[in-house]
């Protein structure tokens, strides 16, 4: 099912993967009346992850996610994001909060809400209008896995050059960014 358009307020955010240099980031556009389960699959969209690891939001210092019963055996309360709609959790313009996803390689993202707008008529959400850089491969080992990565494939002198080519499927360049295609998959989420 394509997307509608938006009835609400469209909250643009700047997504910047936390520690990135050179910063890898998105800017997107999504309707305020999404829950935070949409953001996070809007999110994997856009940033290029294929969603095999645990997520959470982190808000003021409350967690929000996919609830599961271990989480208060261990002593966290993980708020359900499919009943926090972004527009609930946001006061206003500038706000800021964190996405986290895949808390063995700890990818941290930083959300900055740079504007609330009227929607555009004509304009389906969500939309990336924006952004830089590709996303580190799954399971490179964080932001400090990632340049020790990116030192290997550069360099064919590299001990490990060859085998984290392969590894990336033969090839990786981080500069790389398709908007058009990001834009075409975020079509597809309901």
């Amino acid at each position: 099912m394509a997307q509608k358009p938006a009835e609400t307020d469209i909250y643009q955010i700047k997504v910047t993967l936390r520690n990135s240099k050179p910063p890898i980031w998105r800017r997107i556009q999504v309707p305020g009346d999404i829950n935070l389960g949409k953001l996070h699959r809007i999110l994997q969209v856009v940033m290029g992850w294929t969603d095999s690891h645990l997520h959470q939001f982190i808000v003021r210092g409350v967690y929000y996610g996919e609830p599961h019963p271990d989480y208060r055996d261990m002593g966290w309360e993980m708020h359900n994001e499919k009943r926090a709609k972004l527009s609930q959790i946001v006061p206003g313009e500038k706000f800021k909060f964190i996405y986290e996803y895949d808390f063995g390689d700890s990818w941290q993202h930083d959300l900055l809400i740079e504007k609330i707008l009227p929607p555009e008529p004509g304009v389906r959400y969500p939309i990336c209008i924006k952004g830089k850089r590709a996303c580190p491969p799954e399971d490179v080992g964080g932001v400090w896995g990632y340049g020790d990565f990116l030192i290997a494939i550069s360099d064919p002198n590299h001990p490990e050059h060859d085998d984290m080519l392969e590894w990336a499927g033969g090839e990786f360049d981080p500069e790389a960014f398709d908007l058009d295609e990001v834009n075409e998959a975020l079509r597809y989420i309901r």
